[in-house]
């Protein structure tokens, strides 16, 4: 029997000019690709498009997505996911200024 995840947190914020930001943290049984035992997607959405984000999909791995490009990311702690993405989010911000 399959166990099935456990939502632990669903946060969806959009800022006045209509940037979103939206974070799902799961909680799962450890597997090979999240050995952790988290599944979760964090995004920042401009202009209807994915800037930032940071996923662990299903066979990929813990991954960060900027502008397009992807690369393998570093999964310490829940706490430190969410600031790599803010840290992420704010550089963003700072280039659009």
């Amino acid at each position: 029997m399959k166990s099935k995840a456990k939502l632990i947190q669903h946060l969806k914020i959009t800022d006045e000019l209509g940037h979103t930001i939206e974070i799902k943290l799961w909680q799962v049984p450890p597997l090979a690709d999240k050995p952790h035992g988290f599944k979760y997607s964090l995004v920042y959405i401009v202009d209807g498009e994915r800037v930032v984000g940071f996923d662990n999909a299903e066979g990929k791995g813990d991954l960060c997505h900027i502008l397009g490009r992807e690369e393998p990311y570093r999964f310490i702690t829940l706490q430190q996911l969410r600031d790599d993405f803010l840290a992420a989010v704010a550089a963003f911000q700072g280039g659009l200024r």
